[in-house]
């Protein structure tokens, strides 16, 4: 299925993770791969006055050292959500849509989710319902190892760029941003640097991103 593809979990994934949404009518969440940390499943990128600023979900340290990604629980052993938030409220409280979205975000730093699969998936849900993408999205019934069929993403689109796939169908084109007068156009951060800039054209730019 060549109109498929295959990603892993994300938090607030980042600008080429949702083109992916908008590039393939049919996507595929990986859950029963081996939890791999230091990736985008448990964090993402905004922009700050600083410049980039990496924003963690603390997980629970598994018995073992392996464990699935549908079994990896979030940790409240610090208030990160509130940090969080605190940080995405420093980066784009005079961004051009800030207010227009933050009600829309707001519940996933006042409440609780015991997985990090279901907190990324109920954040999936709802910036795709911003921006309007409609793809078909559904998780893995069982770890998928032929992947002929399929364009693979899952561990393609990481933080760290030695460990990025080589992607010819993206392209990061600059929009505005805040803080890029005083520190340069950031490239591929999370998609709340995008929707909180870009608002309704969030959708728009993710179709010129595409370089099919």
């Amino acid at each position: 299925m060549e109109n498929t593809v295959l990603l892993s979990t994300a938090y607030f994934a980042p600008i080429q993770y949702y083109s992916k949404l908008i590039q393939f009518p049919n996507v595929i969440i990986e859950q029963f791969e081996n939890y791999s940390k230091q990736s985008y499943r448990n964090r993402c990128t905004i922009f700050g006055a600083n410049g980039a600023l990496a924003l963690s979900v603390p997980v629970v340290k598994a018995s073992s050292k392996k464990i699935l990604t549908k079994d990896v629980r979030i940790s409240y052993d610090t208030d990160w959500q509130k940090l969080h938030w605190k940080g995405i409220e420093s980066a784009y409280k005079s961004s051009p849509f800030y207010e227009f979205y933050i009600d829309d975000l707001v519940r996933f730093f006042d409440r609780k989710w015991d997985f990090l699969l279901d907190f990324n998936m109920e954040i999936q849900n709802e910036i795709n319902a911003l921006i309007e993408i409609e793809s078909s999205i559904k998780k893995t019934d069982d770890y998928i190892e032929d992947t002929v069929q399929f364009v693979d993403f899952r561990e393609g689109i990481h933080p760290k760029a030695s460990k990025s796939i080589v992607d010819p169908s993206f392209v990061s084109n600059e929009y505005y941003q805040v803080f890029a007068d005083k520190k340069g156009f950031i490239k591929n951060l999370s998609i709340l640097d995008l929707l909180f800039n870009m608002g309704p054209d969030s959708q728009m730019h993710l179709e010129q991103s595409l370089k099919v």
